[in-house]
C-alpha cells in the first residue's frame, strides 16, 4: 500500500510527464519509430495514422538514418559537451522536420488528437491516484486543496513551456527539471513531517520490491 500513495503522490505531482509530451524524441513500435515525448506510451498513435506501406518505409529509412547519426554523434570525443547537445538538437529538428513531410495534413491532424487522447488519459488517471493518495497519507481537506492548485499551477506553466517556440527541446526539458524541482519543495511545505516520513517509507519499500523481483 506504502507503493501506492508513493505512485499517485509521484502523479498528482508531475503533471510535466503529461504536458511535456509535446517535445520531439522518438521510440521504436513495430519498425517505425514515432513522434512523441521520451518514455510515454504511445497507445497505438502510429497505427491510428493508417500510414501507407510507402510512408513506412520512408519513415523506417528516416529512422535509421536518425540512429545512424545519433551514434555517430555519440563517438565523437573531439567535441565538448554543449556542442553535443546543440548538434543532438539539431538532428532531433531535422528528423523531426522530415517525418512530419511524410505525413498527410489528416495524419498530422490525427497525431495531433492522439496527443490531446493521452493527455485527458493522463488527468484522468492522475485524478483517480490522486484519491487514493489522499487517503493513504490521510491528507486534510486544506492540503488536498493546495496540493490539487499547486498542480494546476505546474499544468499551467508547463503548457506555457510547451508553447514557446523560442525555446529549443533541451531547453525546454530543462525548464521543465525546474519546473518539477519547484513543484516537489513545495508540496514539502504542504506535507507534514510524518507525511514526509511516510513517503520515504514508501520510496525504500518500492525499491526494495523491485530489487526482489
Amino acid at each position: 500500500m506504502k507503493k501506492i500513495f508513493v505512485t499517485a503522490l509521484g502523479m498528482m505531482l508531475m503533471v510535466a510527464a503529461v504536458d511535456a509530451q509535446d517535445v520531439p524524441t522518438n521510440r521504436k513500435h513495430d519498425g517505425v519509430k514515432k513522434e512523441g515525448s521520451r518514455g510515454r506510451h504511445h497507445d497505438g498513435g502510429m497505427d491510428k495514422l493508417n500510414l501507407s506501406d510507402d510512408q513506412k518505409a520512408k519513415v523506417k529509412a528516416l529512422n535509421e538514418e536518425h540512429r545512424k547519426q545519433m551514434s555517430d554523434l555519440k563517438k565523437q570525443d573531439n567535441i565538448t559537451v554543449k556542442e553535443s547537445k546543440e548538434k543532438m538538437e539539431s538532428l532531433r529538428k531535422d528528423h523531426h522536420a522530415k517525418f512530419q513531410s511524410v505525413l498527410t495534413s489528416e495524419q498530422k491532424a490525427q497525431l495531433e488528437k492522439n496527443k490531446d487522447a493521452r493527455r485527458e488519459k493522463g488527468m484522468s488517471r492522475d485524478k483517480d491516484q490522486g484519491q487514493r493518495m489522499k487517503q493513504e497519507l490521510n491528507l486534510s481537506a486544506d492540503q488536498s486543496a493546495k496540493l490539487d492548485a499547486s498542480r494546476k499551477e505546474m499544468s499551467e506553466k508547463m503548457k506555457a513551456v510547451r508553447a514557446d517556440n523560442s525555446l529549443t527541446d533541451e531547453q525546454k526539458k530543462e525548464k521543465a527539471r525546474g519546473l518539477k524541482k519547484t513543484q516537489m519543495e513545495s508540496m514539502k511545505s504542504i506535507l507534514t513531517e510524518e507525511q514526509l516520513q511516510k513517503m520515504k517509507e514508501g520510496k525504500k519499500h518500492r525499491r526494495g520490491s523491485k530489487t526482489g523481483v
